[in-house]
């Protein structure tokens, strides 16, 4: 896609069908060649279109963070679906994935003892058709245990009528600058030690399952069988700037139009303005980002600032300001965010609209 269809409105969420494909393509062949399985993560896109397509590209199932993602994508005809979340079930929750169970494969996480203990309960009966993977912290210091605590939470989950099969991490710390290689590194080992103490103490550990955007292709012969890579279908400005993506391998953009602009004038910087803010772009910014997104033409260009409505765009001085009424492509940061944000997005190829598809899983956050 080299410019915004004249029909569209702005802002408005654009996929380019043809660069979608590609990446999809890219991460099966990738995964496939190190002889693992790939399980995306869902909740990236939200969109069942997508997830055929991934499915039909190898995948062996798909990732979902919350029980309500699960249901959207089976009831769009996934089979094999994990919830890779440290889930508290209370008994609601216990109905709903013991419905999941009896239609598609289902697993989901735990961390602790006494979640795995309140999981047991509230299951009763349904407890051996759900898959357990314990959460093993690699790094990243958010949810899940040391391997050194694997053991405890899997025999507390199999006293409590539960049937462990796996371990997983998340290796979010690989979102900064110079970390992919350490925090794979990192994943890797702990992965391997929680699997082994498993092993040792009696555990069929059949799934170890890892892998971020940033790290899902950097690993060479990897103790991990699966990895979940959610943003690689789209690509983001984080992505960008942590050299994980191209230009090329961006498949989201959002259409934006300037809708002010102003040359440099005492203090004030040279910048336009865009259309589309906070409530379509997401307001993530790292620590360690040059902007709050890129633009897909101007990439020497900065988002230096969003309200909700207003995107402050700082342009470079050796590039003439873009006139008013003038269309742009914005890249997000963090593109799992624009798409909670929106109910559809358009979907183009090359210069044409060819579908609009509906974000289903959007908002389902229990």
């Amino acid at each position: 896609m080299s410019a915004v269809p004249a029909e569209i409105e702005t802002p408005e969420v654009l996929i380019d069908r043809d660069v979608l494909e590609q990446n999809i393509h890219r991460m099966a062949t990738v995964v496939g060649a190190k002889g693992m399985d790939l399980r995306p993560h869902v909740k990236t896109h939200k969109m069942p279109e997508i997830a055929k397509l991934q499915l039909a590209a190898g995948a062996v199932g798909l990732t979902v963070a919350t029980i309500g993602e699960a249901e959207v994508f089976v009831q769009h005809g996934a089979r094999d679906v994990f919830i890779a979340y440290p889930l508290w079930v209370t008994p609601h929750h216990a109905r709903r994935l013991a419905q999941l169970s009896s239609v598609a494969r289902v697993a989901v996480g735990t961390d602790s003892v006494e979640a795995a203990q309140a999981m047991g309960a509230a299951l009763s009966g349904a407890a051996e058709q759900i898959e357990i993977l314990v959460e093993i912290d690699s790094g990243h210091h958010r949810s899940g245990v040391s391997p050194l605590h694997a053991v405890e939470v899997a025999q507390s989950a199999t006293a409590a009528g539960l049937r462990v099969s796996g371990v997983f991490t998340f290796p979010g710390h690989s979102y900064a600058p110079g970390m992919p290689v350490k925090a794979a590194e990192q994943e890797q080992l702990a992965l391997d030690e929680s699997a082994s103490l498993l092993r040792s103490a009696g555990f069929d550990i059949s799934r170890i399952s890892g892998g971020s955007t940033p790290t899902a292709a950097l690993a060479g012969q990897s103790v991990a069988n699966e990895v979940r890579p959610g943003v690689y279908v789209f690509g983001d400005a984080q992505q960008l700037e942590l050299e994980r993506c191209t230009l090329d391998e961006i498949a989201l953009t959002i259409a934006a139009t300037v809708v002010s602009r102003h040359e440099r004038q005492g203090s004030a910087p040279r910048r336009c303005v865009l259309d589309a803010g906070s409530k379509i772009i997401g307001s993530d910014r790292p620590a360690w980002a040059s902007g709050f997104g890129r633009l897909m033409d101007h990439p020497e260009a900065r988002i230096s600032a969003l309200s909700e409505h207003h995107a402050t765009v700082i342009w470079p001085e050796d590039s003439e300001l873009p006139a008013l009424g003038t269309r742009l492509r914005v890249i997000p940061n963090h593109v799992c965010l624009t798409m909670n944000l929106v109910d559809e997005a358009t979907v183009v190829s090359g210069d044409k609209v060819i579908a609009r598809w509906r974000v289903d899983a959007r908002g389902k956050n229990k």
